[in-house]
């Protein structure tokens, strides 16, 4: 399946879709990128006069890369026909080392723990463009298509 199919695939639309690309999938894990646009509404109020991404924002471009991009991907490959997929998280656990400023790119990177009865598990990094570890952790969820 193609990069374009699977964010195409995804279950989210603008201001909510945090995947600008996918730059690598296998069996094993998934990158892709996300820049944040500095007209997001959450920045006028995190916070006041030093706008910053929110913890959950970061948490849910993890996911939304790492987990449901990477969950399209293995649903595809038991040759079902995917045409809506209904995500529900199930855990997440980040922790956070460094702030993403308004106009930032991140990088997602995530490798599968486990995939079973259709919950994916994974573990997430993020890194900015210059190479630091913005926050890592685990995220989970269940799919069904």
């Amino acid at each position: 399946m193609a990069f374009e199919e699977i964010i195409a695939k995804l279950p989210y639309q603008h201001p909510f879709l945090f995947v600008d690309e996918l730059l690598a999938i296998d069996e094993k894990g998934i990158s892709g990128t996300y820049t944040y646009d500095a007209k997001h509404n959450f920045y006028q109020g995190h916070f006041k006069d030093n706008p910053v991404t929110p913890g959950v924002i970061l948490t849910e471009t993890a996911a939304q890369i790492g987990v449901v991009s990477f969950g399209i991907y293995l649903l595809s490959k038991s040759g079902n026909p995917i045409n809506e997929i209904k995500i529900a998280l199930t855990s997440s656990e980040m922790d956070f080392f460094i702030p993403v400023y308004p106009s930032e790119k991140v990088i997602v990177k995530s490798e599968k723990e486990y995939f079973r009865f259709n919950k994916l598990k994974c573990n997430v990094q993020m890194f900015n463009e210059k190479g630091e570890l913005v926050c890592r952790g685990k995220i989970a969820g269940m799919m069904e298509i």
